[in-house]
């Protein structure tokens, strides 16, 4: 297609994607599911016939919208909301992780007899979570949480895509590198996660003290300030050997919580501009699969799924918050509402580019996965919230005195 052409296909396509948002409120069906199925419907498959198997630009599309969005949910975070619960949610996005990745590695070792490799590498991708789904849901039926349960959630989701992409990007290393080892991959684990907290923590002070001292004069150069303050932690932080995703997380999650000037209009804007990566990223990962390639895992998919949502999750929520005071049925609800999001059908581009063998099943599994999760646990989130009993009571409608 010629430039004007794909100027009015990705404008017709945001704006099917919004209408289909305002759709999926009403009804209670995440956004994502839908914008993903625009993606399909206007791919090669599907009506719109336009094809696309480029698994490079979709993967780099990928990492840039998921590095908005993590600054743009530490933006929107408050430290003094979070710190109660700042331990819970790293054993979530740390021990949860890994015992989610294990589990699903021992069911495809036995059930779907795939390799050692595949199996632990099938668990690490689909094992991020992504709260802004379920957020959605329950603000669309107006239902709001009980205690700490909403920003432990976003502590998750904002911390459990740094371990899952490393443990993604070790395993691939591991599986293309023979001669690496255990140890070799324990300390690339540290270098990433140390240089990530350093880095971020220092860019964060100084684009802080930036933000309070100069004087800009244009409102709109604040705004273009930060994306360009993303970009170079991103950037600069993954040439140093470090985590980038938790790098711009911990910048956002800084200056929200240190009053820093315009914070709440600089939210604003990044809020509306993680909205335009989201729909961006869900469109071009539903471009790239293949709906025909789906049907030989619809199967192993649905295993796969019942395992993650029925058994993986939910038992490592209660090993990970065994030792957190919170009642069976809150660990319950968040053991239910642990959808897998964006993260992981990116995260399977990784092995494509790497070659990995059984990458291209990989990938159709992975994202069949993804939909029937969403599909099935953010549909029932609002209805399994109230039946645990973890929702806040709507108040009572007020009564007119009698005359």
């Amino acid at each position: 297609m010629h430039f004007d052409e794909w100027v009015f296909v990705t404008s017709l396509l945001l704006l099917l994607s919004i209408l289909a948002w305002k759709i999926s409120s009403r009804l209670g069906i995440p956004g994502l599911l839908l914008f993903l199925g625009i993606g399909m419907l206007a791919g090669s498959e599907g009506p719109g016939r336009i094809y696309f198997d480029n698994v490079e630009i979709a993967q780099s599309v990928g990492v840039l919208a998921l590095v908005f969005i993590l600054f743009a949910g530490g933006l929107q975070t408050e430290w003094s909301d979070i710190r109660p619960v700042f331990g819970a949610g790293i054993a979530l996005s740390t021990i949860g992780v890994l015992f989610t990745a294990l589990i699903v590695e021992v069911f495809a070792l036995l059930v779907l007899h795939a390799s050692f490799y595949d199996g632990l590498l099938l668990g690490t991708i689909i094992s991020a979570t992504d709260a802004a789904a379920v957020f959605s849901v329950l603000a669309a039926r107006n239902i709001q949480l009980k205690g700490s349960l909403l920003p432990l959630l976003e502590l998750e989701s904002g911390t459990n895509d740094p371990t899952a992409i490393f443990l993604t990007i070790g395993l691939i290393h591991f599986i293309t590198n023979p001669h690496t080892t255990l140890w070799d991959v324990l300390v690339l684990f540290v270098q990433q996660m140390g240089i990530g907290t350093v880095m971020g923590l220092l860019i964060a002070r100084v684009a802080g003290w930036l933000l309070n001292r100069i004087d800009l004069d244009v409102e709109g150069l604040y705004r273009v300030f930060t994306i360009a303050l993303v970009l170079l932690t991103f950037g600069l932080t993954a040439l140093l050997g470090g985590s980038g995703f938790l790098a711009v997380y911990l910048v956002g999650l800084f200056l929200s919580s240190h009053r820093v000037q315009r914070v709440d209009r600089l939210s604003h804007f990044h809020d509306s501009l993680a909205w335009l990566m989201q729909i961006a990223m869900f469109l071009i990962l539903g471009l790239l699969v293949f709906p025909s390639h789906l049907l030989p895992v619809m199967g192993a998919g649905l295993m796969i799924t019942a395992v993650v949502v029925f058994l993986a999750r939910p038992v490592s929520v209660l090993l990970a918050l065994s030792p957190v005071k919170m009642s069976l049925q809150e660990k319950l609800f968040i053991g239910w509402v642990g959808l897998r999001g964006a993260t992981p059908i990116v995260l399977a581009t990784f092995p494509l580019l790497a070659n990995v063998p059984n990458a291209y099943d990989l990938f159709n599994l992975v994202f069949f996965v993804v939909f029937i999760s969403v599909l099935l646990q953010g549909w029932t989130a609002p209805f399994v919230a109230k039946w645990l009993g973890v929702t806040v009571p709507e108040p009572a409608p007020e009564t007119k005195a009698a005359p």
